[in-house]
Formats: structure tokens, sequence, C-alpha cells
């Protein structure tokens, strides 16, 4: 989570999930009744950064075990999946680089050095560009991803947290959070300067995450100093369609602050854009919002500290982690009602759905592991096992691929 940082003194829960854990091995060695059967080419891994251990964890999907354990960096924070190609990539704040793993073999394959205190990275959609905000020297670094090397920094405001790229590939978002901020850079990818600042916008305290719409009309801020989210309209491209309507749409402009709870930590997209929610951590509450209209549609008690979230790709469900309850709470949005708690590890924060979304992975910040829940069973959603993570696993990626088949003689 982007603000705190939990206690990490649950000696017994971690004894607890590494037995569970081991017997994940047993459970693994044969097919489970109910599981997806997979093709025998099919790897699907998840990656989880240890802050403290510095290493990155890498959990076989498919056998739901741990595979390795890689050393990385001083105290990695953030991970990104490259969508063109085989490769992750981890932030390392403490050492000011990024490290490259070969998803393929689940190898560190090379090491890029950026600013300092760097802890999140964005990639671009054609997965040949990424862009690392530096907190401590309030910059972004461009990375290209062929080359492995930072090519190009730019300015932002203090403290630069989250970045985000647009699904057209024409804009990246910057929050900064101790200026309370939100820049805004075009993209250039073919010229010099591979970023020009764009626009800027104030008056978003403690801005953090952002979501930006599939269409790339629209970016929704988290402003976790206060209980508000910023609307911001992104300027169209004059050739486009939404430019070619009127030219004023050309422009970025600030539309609204919404009003959400106290302190929003994350905001989670709907992939139809419909509708965008605040994980609001000191009102146990999510917000959810209209993408079209710009309004607060409801705020609903969800959980005891609910610091992220994750939306299923049919819109219909809405997996929360309650930092403070050590549970996720899965949402129903066609109802608008919580339907189901499942108990977790210490500290549950960041999450992700397997590819099928048949699991979901809740990275424990508390007691080092990682909790798989079973989405799909007739009993409902249910804690299938826990496996070890690094010491303070603070974020979570999955990359699935199949590799070329051998023919046996």
């Amino acid at each position: 989570m982007f603000l705190f940082r939990p206690d990490r003194s649950r000696r017994a829960f971690r004894a607890a999930a590494a037995l569970l854990a081991s017997g994940s091995f047993l459970l693994a060695g044969c097919q489970n009744s109910g599981f997806p059967q997979y093709p025998e080419n099919y790897r699907e891994f998840a990656y989880v950064t240890g802050g403290v251990s510095n290493t990155v964890t890498v959990l076989d999907l498919v056998y739901l075990r741990r595979d390795r354990v890689l050393q990385v960096g001083r105290n990695p924070t953030g991970l990104a999946v490259n969508p063109a190609k085989n490769e992750v990539y981890a932030v390392n704040s403490g050492s000011n680089s990024v490290t490259v793993i070969d998803a393929t073999t689940n190898q560190v394959v090379s090491t890029i050095g950026v600013r300092q205190r760097p802890y999140f990275i964005a990639v671009a959609p054609d997965g040949k560009r990424a862009y690392v905000p530096n907190s401590g020297s309030n910059t972004v670094s461009v990375i290209d991803l062929d080359a492995r090397r930072q090519i190009a920094v730019a300015a932002t405001g203090e403290g630069p947290g989250v970045a985000r790229v647009s699904p057209d590939n024409r804009t990246l978002i910057v929050t900064n959070q101790h200026a309370g901020s939100v820049s805004v850079y075009s993209i250039n990818e073919t010229g010099t300067p591979p970023l020009t600042l764009r626009d800027a916008f104030p008056g978003c305290a403690g801005a953090t995450d952002i979501a930006i719409l599939p269409d790339s009309s629209k970016a929704f801020v988290a402003c976790s100093g206060s209980h508000q989210v910023m609307a911001i309209w992104l300027g169209a491209a004059p050739d486009s369609w939404r430019g070619k309507q009127d030219p004023a749409l050309q422009h970025d402009q600030m539309l609204t602050m919404l009003d959400v709870g106290r302190t929003p930590t994350h905001i989670a997209l709907k992939p139809d854009g419909g509708e965008v929610f605040s994980t609001n951590f000191d009102s146990d509450s999510i917000s959810e919002m209209s993408a079209w209209t710009n309004e607060v549609l409801g705020t609903y008690v969800i959980g005891s500290k609910p610091s992220r979230a994750v939306i299923s790709r049919d819109d219909s469900t809405m997996c929360v982690t309650n930092f403070g309850a050590d549970s996720v709470s899965l949402y129903s949005i066609d109802d608008g009602r919580l339907v189901a708690a499942v108990r977790t590890g210490s500290r549950p924060d960041a999450l992700a759905f397997s590819a099928d979304e048949h699991l979901l992975l809740v990275a424990d910040a508390g007691s080092s592991d990682v909790s798989v829940i079973r989405m799909q069973s007739k009993d409902g959603p249910s804690l299938v096992t826990m496996l070890p993570a690094g010491d303070h696993p603070n974020d979570l990626v999955v990359k699935s691929f199949h590799t070329k088949l051998t023919l046996r003689h």
C-alpha cells in the first residue's frame, strides 16, 4: 500500500503459514477436482516483491507452489509486467534501480539504473518503454526496454509516486504525493524529448493512485491526504474523433473534485470503463463513481482499512483487501452489496487475479505470505493455501504464456 507500513511481528502466524504452504506441495502434486486443466506448454507465475528481504518470490500458479526466490536490489517495491514479451520488472527503491526478470527462465537478466528512490513502474501498452517516478529526485525516468537503459529524465512535482500510461500510448500521468499535484505529459514515441510536460493540476492532497479510462479520455486520481478523487479530462489528439468534435476537447482540464470517504488509497476501474471505485482506508468504505457523469453514486461500508481492489473482467465482482481485518471482501457490483468475506494472512494489501480469474492472489504484508483464494467452487470463494513470500511483500503481478512445444521421439 502507498501510505502505511505493516507490523511484521506475528511470528506465530508465519509458522502456521509455512505449514500451510508446505501442505500446498502435496495439494499441487495431484490434479485437484474442479481446478482448470492446462496444456503441457502453459506457464503462469506470480511475482511478489519482498521489501525487507530484497527478493522477488516466484510462485508457480499451475502447480500452486513456490518456484524460486530471486535476489534483487534493496527494498524492492513496485512490479510491472511487459504485455508484449515475457519480462517482469521490479523497482528497487533502496538501490535506485530496476531489475529485469526473464519470465521464461525466471532469472534476473539485467539491472537498469534510474534516479533516487524509485517506487513504481509503468510499462507502455506496446512494451517498448517504461516510466519510473523517482521520489527522491522529483523526476521520472524513461527506460528503453529493448536496449535496457534509461534514455531520458523529466522533472515532476515534489515526491512523485505513481505513474500510468494511457491505453492509446499518448499520455503519461504522474502523481506527486508531497506536492499534492498531478503532472500530465505528452509521449513522443520516436522523437526527442520522449516526454513533454503538457499540464499540471494542483489541489490533490497526497496524490497517489491513478486510473485511466479505456478510451484514454479521462483520468481519476486518489487524493489520499483528503477525502476526494480528482477527475481530469485528457486532451485529445487533433486528428482523433474526440479532437475533431470540438477543439476545446484537445486541451487537458480538471473537471471536478469528487467527495468520497477519508484517505482514498486506490482506484479500481471497471473493465468496461463505466464506473470507478476508491478504497477509503480511514472510512472502512468504498465509493462508486460514474466515469461518464463524474458523480459519486454511493459510498458503502466494506471492511476494516480497505487498501486495494481489483474488478473481474465481466464487471460483476470487486475484491477488496481489508488491511485491518485480515480478510478480502467480495462485493457484487450489479447487486450493490457485500456477498462474501474470505480470511487471509496478516495485513492483506496487493492483490491480483490469475489469468483465467479462477484464483485470487493476495499479498499478506504482515505475515510474509500470499493467500491463494479459489473463486469458483460450489461452496463459494475459499482459501486454498498460503504460499511463502519474502519479508514484507508489498506488490504482486501475474504473467502467463505458452512455451514452444518440443517434439518427442
